[in-house]
């Protein structure tokens, strides 16, 4: 299974087969007829877009096929598929520099750059209009260094509380399950967020490019299934798979270990990072046909080591990718609804 995704529009298996074919990217502005040959339209909705290439690594073996498949993958200008001739270069854009100032006190500054490459869509007036009173929009020019103190205080004190919200509203989205959380980490497009900036900001905060429940979903955790913090430096942990339960995916299932602080991946002394589906083969089962992760700092023994996720000496952040999730019984969704959940992880004694 190959695939890749654009701004949360779709080319795969999933969404639009296996057999190849054009698709067309273009801006919220564009006008023209579609192209003879193309399959598909995908209407940025600002004058950016992003794609994200996803090429499924089988084994070391199958690396001939992803590099052929990934020779397939051809980006062009409109005018080069057309056969025509190419249109002015685009100025060049300045972008400001991004620095610790920028987080601090900058953000104002570069949200009132940014917004002139994204028209206002209708949802967004009350916000645009409330961000225009400050001197932010099309049109204006805020300047956080012409402020009076007073007004910096104010903008500085406003950026805080924003951030705190940001912050609560990621630990309070979704549905908590056995210590998991599951559905509060799901992407999608301005459709999808309808206007709640709050929830936009929980998932970008997250996890950002996050895919949509159906492409992807991410149970995520931080705590064991009592609730309690998971920390790699005062304990080891376990995550069992009862046998026949292993997440029901079409496509292919993880589990990746990350700092706690950082929610980066750690360096650890096998260089495993996740523990994913192509990996079952390797990994041992229990009597009982259940499968069992080791989630610790430490190597749990020559017998158990195909089977450990090596965790940071530190607080402990969980992510399990479900890629392409089963619509069927069982399944993950709707998350935290579904007829299969993530086993909680627990504490080894």
């Amino acid at each position: 299974m190959r695939r890749k995704h654009l701004q949360l529009r779709y080319i795969g298996q999933r969404a639009t087969g296996s057999e190849p074919g054009d698709y067309l990217v273009v801006g919220p502005d564009w006008k023209g007829e579609t192209p003879v040959g193309i399959k598909k339209v995908f209407r940025s909705s600002t004058l950016f877009a992003v794609a994200a290439y996803r090429t499924q690594l089988f084994n070391p073996e199958d690396m001939p096929n992803v590099v052929k498949v990934q020779s397939g993958y051809n980006v062009q200008p409109l005018s080069a598929f057309l056969k025509q001739p190419a249109p002015p270069v685009a100025p060049a854009i300045n972008f400001p520099k991004m620095d610790k100032e920028l987080v601090k006190t900058g953000f104002l500054e570069y949200l009132d750059f940014s917004l002139q490459f994204a028209p206002p869509r209708p949802e967004e007036n009350e916000i645009r209009a409330k961000l225009a009173c400050i001197g932010v929009g099309a049109g204006k020019t805020f300047d956080f260094k012409s402020l009076s103190p007073e007004q910096k205080a104010a903008i500085v004190e406003g950026m805080k509380a924003g951030e705190a919200q940001v912050e609560q509203a990621v630990a309070g989205t979704g549905k908590n399950i056995d210590g998991w959380t599951l559905g509060g980490l799901a992407g999608g497009d301005s459709t999808f967020f309808h206007g709640d900036w709050l929830k936009r900001a929980a998932v970008a905060k997250a996890g950002i490019y996050a895919n949509d429940l159906v492409e992807a979903t991410y149970p995520l955790t931080r705590t064991d299934a009592a609730g309690e913090t998971l920390d790699g430096s005062k304990h080891s942990y376990a995550l069992t798979f009862p046998a026949g339960q292993l997440p029901p995916v079409n496509a292919f299932w993880s589990v990746t270990m990350y700092d706690g602080k950082s929610q980066l991946l750690i360096k650890n002394p096998i260089n495993r990072y996740l523990i994913n589906s192509p990996m079952l083969p390797n990994l041992k089962k229990n009597e009982d046909g259940s499968l069992t992760l080791h989630i610790q700092k430490d190597s749990p023994g020559a017998d158990k080591e195909s089977n450990w996720l090596p965790a940071p000496n530190d607080l402990i952040y969980l992510v399990m990718r479900l890629y392409w999730p089963r619509t069927e019984a069982p399944s993950v969704l709707p998350p935290g609804e579904g007829t299969w959940k993530p086993p909680g992880i627990a504490k080894v004694n």
